[in-house]
């Protein structure tokens, strides 16, 4: 009787061996394919169809539940890059459709310059000017905004040098800063060498200088100087202009702000925000230290690598 006991309880014990056994080789192959499944789903292989009916084990339930959320996961991401395309072409023609417009408003404009007109009508005329070139600088920015939200435009970083970029930016708003008679220096090494968009870096430094340049009083100061730290690279632009009220200082990178007292200059409040994605795209930022009435410094930064 003892030997039978014994024997069944060894059998209970190897029954029970076994079964611990399989449970553990079911869970590192379930673990195995788990992981390789994600892995398959995260390089965008896609998960392979398997030609075994599924059965109620922890892979087959959840092996087909990785397989569907694969499957709506491509749908999305098809349809994201549709809705891409969609969006490129609505932009595009947008952009066709207005510049057609506004180029001919700006012939007819030419063509009146040249006719006799009365004292209230060259008043008039010169009005029509400065709103059709305020409506193009309004479209060109939706557009430039629009493209960069929705993904069109890719911006490719690769080793440049940013003297040029920052001389480009600058040359653009000379005119601007001679018309009062603003000051502008530039401290930066002729051959800094820097990964960036010299195209949108040209364009983002442009925005910044163009405030400045606005918000400064005639016979002000714009100082532009590069400096080069362990991560970033700083380029930073102060001014002696109006300043920035320390609770608005937040705002100023939003699309579309403007701070109250400046409605009657020029701009559409685009101008910074666009700024801020630009150098978020290359990896960067900005920032700004201001205080009401004692000018402003913008700090646009791009890493070093």
């Amino acid at each position: 009787m003892i030997i039978i006991s014994i024997f069944l309880a060894f059998g209970a014990a190897a029954a029970a061996g076994w079964r611990a056994y399989r449970l553990k080789k079911e869970v590192w192959q379930f673990a195995a394919r788990t992981e390789q499944a994600l892995d398959d789903i995260l390089s965008g292989r896609g998960l392979c169809a398997e030609q075994e009916e599924v059965r109620d084990t922890l892979w087959g339930k959840c092996g087909e539940k990785l397989s569907q959320a694969d499957r709506i996961w491509k749908q999305k991401e098809e349809a994201a890059v549709a809705e891409k395309r969609r969006m490129k072409a609505l932009i595009s023609d947008i952009s066709h459709q207005t510049r057609t417009p506004i180029a001919n408003m700006k012939l007819y404009l030419e063509f009146l310059q040249e006719e006799e007109l009365s004292e209230r009508g060259e008043e008039f005329l010169k009005n029509l000017g400065r709103q059709t070139d305020k409506l193009d600088f309004l479209l060109q920015s939706m557009v430039k905004m629009s493209r960069l939200e929705a993904g069109i435009i890719q911006i490719k970083s690769e080793p440049g040098n940013l003297y040029e970029t920052l001389t480009k930016s600058v040359t653009e708003i000379v005119p601007a800063a001679a018309a009062k008679q603003i000051e502008l220096s530039v401290d930066c090494e002729e051959a800094y060498i820097l990964r960036h968009d010299s195209k949108w870096t040209e364009e983002a430094i442009f925005n910044v200088l163009d405030n400045a340049v606005k918000y400064t009083g005639p016979f002000g100061k714009i100082h532009v100087k590069v400096i080069r730290q362990e991560i970033f690279t700083r380029i930073s632009i102060s001014d002696t202009g109006k300043g920035i009220l320390p609770e608005r200082q937040a705002e100023i990178f939003a699309r579309f702000y403007r701070e109250p007292e400046v409605h009657e200059e020029s701009g559409v409040g685009i101008g910074l925000y666009l700024t801020r994605k630009i150098l978020e795209l290359q990896g960067g930022y900005i920032e700004v230290k201001s205080q009401a009435g004692m000018g402003a410094e913008f700090c646009l930064y791009l890493p070093n690598e």
